[in-house]
C-alpha cells in the first residue's frame, strides 16, 4: 500500500513499517477448506459452555475426530474474539481452620461432603439445592433441588445413595440444623457412617463442596433463569450427568467408582468397607462428632 500511494521502493517501505523484506514476498497462506466448518465449532462451543476456554475447546474438538492441535485452535479461538468473561476473584478468607489434608481421603466412597445452594425461579420463589460430593473421585452422585429441603430429605437422598454405591467411612457438612437434626444422627448411627463437622463460619474446612458450589453458580446457574420448580430440576440433573462425562482438571486420572475394577490398590464401594474413625492427620485436629 505504501508503495503504490507513495511510490517509494519495497525497500525503504519495509524499513518504515518495520517488516522484513523477505516476509513481504511470501505468499498468503492459503485457508483450509476445514477451517469454516472449525470456526463455528468453535463459535457454537464457546456458546454452550461460556466458561470453558480454548484449551477444553481442542479436547472437544479431538474427541469428535478433529486432527487439530492446540496453537491452531488457539489462533482461531483469538481471531473470533472468543474468550472466557472475566471473574472477580473474591478476597479469600484468612483464618485458623482444621486443614483439609487432615481429612484427605484416600479411595472412593470414604468420604463424602454435602452442602446447600440456593437460587431463585423467575417469580421469585426460591430454590434450595442439595449437594453431594464424594471428595476423593469429585463426583458429584446427586443434586436435590425443592422448595424447601429438611432433615428427612436429607436422609432420603443419603438412602437412595447407599443402595447404588454403598454407605460411606464419613460424611462432612456444616451446622446447620438439617445435619445437626437427629434423623441424620440416627441414620449415621444405624449405618456406622462417622461423621465430621467444620466449625462454624468456617467453610474453608469442607473446601471441595464450596468449590463445587462455586462451579455449579459460575457455569450453570448464572446463565439460567427458571421458571418452575421442575425446570430447575430437569436442567440442573441434566447438567450434573453431563458434568460426570466431561473430564475436567480436577478429575485427570481418578476414575469414578463405577469404572474401577475392585483389586487392592482400587477397591470399589461395595468390596471394601472403611471403618469409621480418624483420617490420616492428627485426630486432635479434626472436630468430629459420632452421635450415640
Amino acid at each position: 500500500m505504501l508503495q503504490e500511494r507513495f511510490g517509494v521502493p519495497e525497500r525503504r517501505a519495509c524499513r518504515v513499517v518495520g517488516q522484513h523484506r523477505s516476509t513481504q514476498r511470501l505468499d498468503p497462506p492459503t485457508i483450509s477448506d476445514d477451517e469454516p466448518e472449525l470456526r463455528a465449532f468453535l463459535r457454537a462451543f464457546s456458546k454452550e459452555r461460556p466458561r470453558w476456554g480454548w484449551r477444553r475447546a481442542a479436547k472437544a474438538a479431538r474427541r469428535e475426530g478433529r486432527r487439530v492441535n492446540n496453537k491452531r485452535i488457539q489462533r482461531l479461538w483469538r481471531e473470533e474474539g472468543l474468550k472466557v468473561p472475566y471473574r472477580k476473584r473474591k478476597k479469600p478468607h484468612r483464618g485458623i481452620g482444621t486443614a483439609v489434608g487432615a481429612m484427605c481421603p484416600i479411595a472412593p466412597n470414604a468420604l463424602w461432603a454435602l452442602d446447600f445452594q440456593f437460587d431463585t425461579t423467575v417469580d421469585g420463589r426460591t430454590l434450595k439445592l442439595l449437594n453431594v460430593v464424594d471428595e476423593y473421585t469429585r463426583e458429584c452422585p446427586a443434586i436435590v433441588v425443592d422448595r424447601s429441603i429438611a432433615a428427612d430429605r436429607v436422609v432420603d437422598c443419603l438412602d437412595r445413595l447407599m443402595l447404588t454405591r454403598g454407605a460411606p467411612a464419613f460424611v462432612r457438612f456444616d451446622n446447620g440444623p438439617e445435619f445437626i437434626a437427629n434423623a441424620v444422627a440416627d441414620w449415621c448411627r444405624f449405618n456406622g457412617v462417622g461423621t465430621i463437622f467444620i466449625d462454624p463460619g468456617s467453610p474453608w474446612q469442607n473446601a471441595w463442596i464450596e468449590s463445587f458450589n462455586g462451579r455449579l453458580r459460575d457455569e450453570f446457574l448464572n446463565g439460567w433463569q427458571f421458571d418452575n420448580l421442575l425446570e430447575a430440576q430437569v436442567l440442573i440433573e441434566d447438567w450434573r450427568i453431563d458434568l460426570q462425562r466431561a473430564p475436567t482438571p480436577q478429575r485427570p486420572r481418578r476414575p469414578h467408582p463405577q469404572r474401577v475394577r475392585p483389586s487392592l490398590d482400587h477397591p470399589t464401594p461395595t468390596s471394601t468397607r472403611i471403618a469409621p474413625g480418624p483420617l490420616n492427620g492428627d485426630p486432635s485436629v479434626t472436630r468430629s462428632r459420632s452421635p450415640g
